[in-house]
């Protein structure tokens, strides 16, 4: 497999692309139901986008340091630019939550002891890192075993430890349950996602079942690498798909599915569902060919990492940025824009769905600048 696979760079684009479209709504009080997060149990189709992109991280992970290894590169060497990138994403995640640094409507500094910790990137560099170094030092079938122990650890600490200070222990309680508890007592409550409070999504504990994610992508880049036909590789992605999605609906049963808590039926469903995508995806692109509406995914997927910082650094810039409305108010340029722009021309929700369309639709000419003279922005 030397050739570029761009129905991987499109399944990347497509979810870094939905990533940027349901975070950025014109308002967060008119948004149709599949582009919001699950508040607890269950799952919608945005609580598909980050797994797939820890899935992504790990395929990327046995294409591009498959070669390293197979040349025969030093060891200290490809160690080096592991801890290098992950390190940087990690940081790039704290920069994020920090900026813009300074409150210019209150002319104060940000309070670092308000300062959220975790996150999306940071989550994404932790599992980067320890996927890489499991992919490293192990075979196919050590990844899968210790893809699967994860689960099953993550699965019985969560159902059998107790919560100390709660009369019961359950994950249908938001703060009664160990990742929440851990979370508050590592991070401190702080530190945590602010909107939750008493835990964090991307918390400490919930991120060993999304390292499980990741090397469920290790092993489907050991698939795609394998000497084998085409048509014998996409069936292999349906099989392996269906087989995973029927064993995390029958898990959640039991333990049920939750974005915020990674449960490892979670794990298993949205592994399944992205093999199947990525089956359908490299069928339809790189075996019969069907590329001309890929474009602007390719152009998303090949700097990813630049469109989701770029468009939260954007999206936090129109946050701060403060003007007067018409009843002298003072409100953020973001709700200026979508009251002026948007909001005359459809119903609240429709409104606010066209200005995350137009954001993201910005974010593709940006991008697009970019891709056409070749610059491709990686760490």
């Amino acid at each position: 497999m030397k050739e570029r696979l761009v129905s991987l760079d499109v399944f990347r684009g497509i979810t870094i692309a939905g990533m940027v479209l349901v975070n950025n709504p014109g308002t967060w009080s008119a948004v149709y139901s599949p582009l919001k997060h699950a508040d607890w149990h269950g799952i919608t189709p945005t609580d598909y986008i980050f797994p797939f992109f820890l899935f992504i991280v790990g395929v990327a992970i046995t294409l591009s340091l498959g070669k390293r290894v197979e040349v025969s590169e030093s060891k200290a060497d490809i160690y080096l630019k592991i801890i290098k990138r992950s390190v940087v994403i990690f940081l790039l995640g704290i920069f994020l939550a920090a900026f813009p640094f300074y409150n210019f409507e209150k002319g104060e500094w940000i309070d670092l002891s308000q300062l959220r910790i975790m996150g999306v990137l940071q989550r994404i560099a932790i599992c980067y890192l320890i996927a890489s170094l499991i992919f490293i030092h192990t075979n196919w079938k050590q990844q899968a075993l210790i893809a699967i122990a994860l689960c099953l650890i993550y699965w019985v600490l969560m159902t059998l430890v107790s919560v100390p200070g709660c009369l019961i222990t359950t994950i249908d309680d938001k703060a009664c349950n160990l990742a929440a508890y851990l979370d508050r007592l590592i991070l401190g409550e702080n530190h945590l996602w602010k909107s939750a409070k008493v835990y964090d999504p991307e918390g400490l504990l919930s991120t060993i079942p999304a390292i499980s994610t990741t090397l469920a992508g290790v092993l489907t880049g050991h698939w795609l690498k394998k000497n084998v036909n085409h048509y014998e590789k996409v069936s292999g992605f349906f099989f392996f798909g269906i087989v995973l999605l029927a064993v995390g609906y029958l898990w959640s049963l039991v333990f049920p599915l939750n974005k915020s808590l990674w449960t490892s039926s979670y794990v298993v469903y949205t592994a399944g569902l992205a093999l199947c995508f990525l089956g359908f995806c490299y069928y339809l692109i790189d075996i019969k060919g069907y590329k001309t509406w890929t474009k602007p995914f390719v152009i998303f997927g090949v700097n990813p990492l630049v469109l989701f910082v770029g468009s939260g650094l954007m999206a936090k810039t129109l946050i701060a940025i403060k003007v007067v409305d018409a009843n002298g108010a003072k409100i953020s340029l973001q709700k200026w824009i979508f009251d002026n722009v948007f909001l005359p021309l459809a119903s609240p929700i429709n409104a606010s769905l066209l200005y995350a369309v137009c954001f993201i639709l910005l974010w593709l000419f940006l991008m697009w600048l970019l891709y056409r003279k070749g610059i491709y922005i990686k760490v």
